[in-house]
């Protein structure tokens, strides 16, 4: 071998230049290919004004392990990557922009922001793609889309013209979530609810003619009264059925309200009274209708008090709610005010708390597609990982609402709905009609509102395959297999996903949907900019390196599952890092200069290259199991410990023994290379869709005639490398060197002290077993030499023994110790050990630290106590021993 690798591993010194090579050569791009079986998985398309974080690494780091992992395999494994115009992110951004440059968006116009919209995108967009190829994301980045370019806008509308034709997309009056400051419904999905501290005002409202009778309702927003239209009761509560169909003079106005009977209101909470304010409440606004209840918005857009507010008119929402207060106090209306703890929703962009409002919007029908969508999980043509999810998911669907999807933004995908200047009919269409087809004007204008952005993502399986058109690419590669995706937000994306699919393709959109939960701080706590704990994937990719960032994710992952990251567990990973590139340059320098040949018979091999190949053949078998069941973090675990444990710390050193005498026996050094070499190599491949930096390092300069790791074939189990025995053979010789290495550490016998080892099997088949592998293991048991006899004739009564299951190991005494020396040490320690335990006695029977000392100082002293005793009978158990 020409190559080297260097002495130490530098991440820095191989990510870019790997990454580089892959690009260059086209190894992530798929094509279609009827000799191959499709793997495909669509990334989540993160927003285009995004930035890297723990979350994204995660998601990214899981779908480039399994797309890795198949490609390996031998599918034509695609993973389209793209992002998302995140419509209320980017006008954000694009709007505080031109306000710094003196600019105000509505001065300028629709058509002019559209383009510094643009430019925007074009400049600071899609940073967060160049973060994820630092990651290591194997994607296909030359099928990258976006969901503003060209085909998936032509998706877009052709899906919203099509179920508007279908009578599935309205427009009318319903509840929406509104954001005073962004001003513009928002999806459920960007409402994020906290708990917050607030109040039960607890007002009366007067019966109209029965003087000094009241009915008081509890409220956390007296403002809305102001929209109040009647107040219900349970009909089955018989505290208010005489009041039922009567009339309320409604506080701090001049009209009258009425009493309903609705089965909605829960007699038992409360005052067993609820104020309808059906124009800001979603349940009020059900209950509103049921009764033809008068809808009435009393508030403006920026969420101050509108004209129907009388003297509160121009009040902010809050300034309103004070001086009302404080108004119903003065006409002896307020009767209590009630500390009260409840969950608020407030925009996931800017934290301010959602108006529920009543305004017209574009809406979409749920109930049939939602019908599908549980029906295709009924199925079992949709399968969430893990499968407790299914509930969740079920849930949401039975309770689901008419999809509000219209936003008051200017960037997005435009509704394709025009109308008359004159007459105000209404047409949707893919193109502006010329004239009316109502009235003959040739004056028509567009909508002005845009689609909330997670229509067009509910597209992304199909849309980015080329759909509407009937492409090669979405005949080959579509339904895809699986969505990697979190829990947190993953029910409005994955249910729109799978409906809208359904609706379109008539196919569910992926077979899986693999669950993972979120990455938090070591306290367990979320992630977030208020605390500012989160922690910044590029920065530990620049201290530790990709692979060891990766490594770390997947450590004790399991699906559906929070994890918590630990400085410490990336030191671990780049600790095993370092251990394997160690290992493979002792490998190589053995390799050196040497033509290593296959044996011609795998039986006629030693226990210990059998035990190894064994060893692989059976980590082959389950980590290709783990992985087919998407149990990264178990699958993970197991290269892990073939590599570290029963690769570099134990048939390494067992390999050694030939190594050094290599000339005395070129055969048996052979077999070891070969051995070393195959073991390596196939465990490299396993690790390498979890870690693939250095796997491509260490692969491509042990094997320079291979061209990338990535595009080699995924290690097979193979029945002609299952040796049992010999994997029982070399367990046995485990058990007695752990044995071995505990009794020289409790005896604290210096690594350098070489002594006789004695092993008496338990019968004639386990001394065959011993004997077999004896050579190899010298070095591992501190051995001069391994005697394994059936037994006990030559071994001296003083000698130490260990049990184990198949015999016991003896070893000398006068090999492990000089006695005298050995004598003095235990003699001192006993003293001592007496002292300490006077000492603690002492303090024990003081009846002034007992009882003024704190507890946990106590129980300390209590258990110093026994833990001296313990120590102390093994030492007079050791010396009684060596004076015998």
């Amino acid at each position: 071998m020409s190559k080297e690798l260097a002495k130490t591993y530098d991440p820095k010194g191989i990510e870019d230049r790997l990454y580089k090579k892959w690009m260059d050569n086209g190894y992530f791009h798929a094509k279609v290919n009827p000799d191959k079986k499709p793997f495909t998985i669509v990334m989540p398309p993160p927003n285009v004004t995004g930035q890297l974080h723990m979350g994204h690494a995660l998601d990214e780091t899981m779908q480039d392990i399994l797309i890795r992992f198949k490609r390996m395999q031998g599918y034509e494994a695609l993973w389209q990557p793209g992002t998302d115009h995140a419509a209320i992110a980017t006008e954000v951004k694009v709007t505080e922009k031109l306000r710094k440059e003196g600019i105000d968006k509505n001065e300028i116009g629709r058509d002019e922001f559209m383009k510094h919209a643009w430019a925007w995108k074009e400049e600071y967009g899609g940073k967060i793609i160049n973060q994820l190829k630092k990651l290591g994301a194997s994607a296909d980045w030359e099928r990258e889309r976006f969901t503003m370019d060209e085909g998936c806008s032509k998706a877009v509308q052709e899906v919203f013209i099509r179920l508007y034709e279908k009578g599935y997309i309205y427009k009318g009056s319903r509840i929406i979530n509104w954001c005073p400051v962004c001003q513009t419904s928002i999806s459920d999905a960007e409402v994020v609810h906290e708990d917050q501290d607030g109040f039960f005002w607890h007002i009366n409202y007067p019966i109209v003619g029965e003087e000094g009778r009241f009915v008081e309702i509890a409220t956390t927003r007296p403002e809305t009264l102001l929209g109040d239209t009647a107040v219900a009761v349970n009909p089955e509560d018989e505290r208010y059925k005489d009041l039922v169909g009567k009339m309320l003079k409604l506080p701090l106005t001049d009209r009258e309200i009425p009493v309903i009977a609705d089965e909605y209101v829960d007699k038992e909470f409360g005052t067993g009274c609820v104020k309808i304010t059906p124009a800001h409440d979603p349940n009020d606004f059900e209950v509103g209708r049921r009764h033809n209840l008068e809808e009435i918005n009393i508030l403006n857009d920026d969420a101050t008090i509108n004209s129907l507010g009388g003297k509160y008119a121009g009040m902010d929402r809050y300034e309103a709610r004070k001086a009302m207060v404080e108004d119903l106090k003065e006409q002896g209306l307020l009767v209590k005010v009630v500390p009260h703890s409840h969950s608020v929703g407030t925009h996931d962009r800017c934290g301010t708390t959602v108006e529920p409002m009543i305004k017209p919007q574009w809406f979409v029908k749920m109930d049939e597609m939602a019908k599908a969508a549980i029906k295709t999980l009924d199925d079992g043509n949709l399968q969430f990982v893990p499968a407790r999810f299914d509930k969740t998911y079920l849930h949401w669907l039975e309770n689901i609402r008419d999809w509000c999807i219209s936003r008051q933004l200017w960037w997005g995908h435009r509704i394709p709905a025009y109308y008359c200047d004159e007459c105000g009919e209404m047409v949707v269409g893919r193109e502006m009609p010329e004239k009316c087809p109502k009235c003959g004007c040739t004056h028509m204008h567009q909508d002005e509102d845009t689609l909330d952005t997670w229509f067009s993502s509910a597209l992304w399986p199909f849309s980015t395959l080329g759909w509407p058109d009937k492409t090669p690419e979405l005949e080959y590669f579509y339904p895809t297999d699986v969505l990697v995706t979190g829990y947190d937000i993953i029910f409005f994306w994955v249910i729109r996903m799978v409906f809208s699919a359904l609706e379109q393709t008539g196919e569910t959109p992926f077979h899986h949907v693999l669950i993972h939960g979120l990455v938090r701080d070591s306290q367990g706590r979320k992630m977030s900019k208020s605390l500012g704990n989160g922690i910044d994937p590029l920065e530990v990719i620049d201290k530790y390196g990709a692979d060891a960032l990766r490594l770390t994710l997947m450590t004790g992952n399991a699906p559906g599952n929070d994890m918590r990251f630990y400085w410490e567990r990336v030191e671990s990973s780049r600790n095993f890092a370092n251990k394997i590139w160690n290992a493979s340059r002792f490998i190589m320098m053995n390799l050196e200069g040497k033509t290593v040949t296959a044996p011609e018979d795998l039986n006629a091999l030693c226990n210990e290259d059998k035990w190894i190949l064994s060893r692989l053949n059976t980590v082959i078998r389950d980590v290709t199991e783990n992985m087919d069941k998407y149990e990264l973090g178990i699958a993970v675990q197991k290269v892990y410990d073939f590599l570290w444990d029963e690769l570099c710390d134990w048939y390494i050193e067992m390999a050694k023994v030939r190594l050094w005498k290599a000339e005395e026996n070129p055969a048996a050094a052979n077999d070891a290379l070969w051995t070393l070499r195959t073991a390596l190599t196939q465990g490299l491949k396993l690790l390498h869709p979890f870690m693939p930096f250095i796997t491509e390092e260490i692969y491509c300069t042990l094997l320079p005639e291979e061209e990338s790791i990535m595009i080699s074939d995924w290690p097979v189990y193979r029945d002609e490398m299952d040796f049992a025995d010999a994997e029982k053979a070399v367990s046995s010789f485990q058990e007695v060197v752990r044995g071995i290495r505990n009794t020289r550490n409790e005896m604290n016998v210096p690594q350098n002290r070489k002594t006789n080892i004695y092993i008496v099997g338990k019968d004639a088949e386990c001394c065959a077993r011993f004997e077999s592998c004896k050579k190899s293991f010298t070095n591992l048991a501190f051995a001069k030499e391994i005697h394994v006899q059936q037994d006990k004739n030559g071994i001296g009564e003083d000698a130490v023994s260990i049990v184990v299951a198949d015999g016991v190991v003896y070893l000398p005494l006068e090999d492990l110790i000089d006695r005298e020396k050995e004598i003095e040490r235990l003699t001192k320690e006993q003293e001592r050990l007496t002292k300490e335990i006077a000492r603690c006695e002492g303090m024990l029977n003081n009846p002034n630290f007992v009882n003024k000392a704190p507890a946990a100082k106590v129980e300390a002293e209590k258990e110093k106590l026994e833990k001296y005793k313990e120590m102390k009978e093994k030492v007079n158990l050791q010396l009684t021993q060596m004076v015998k």
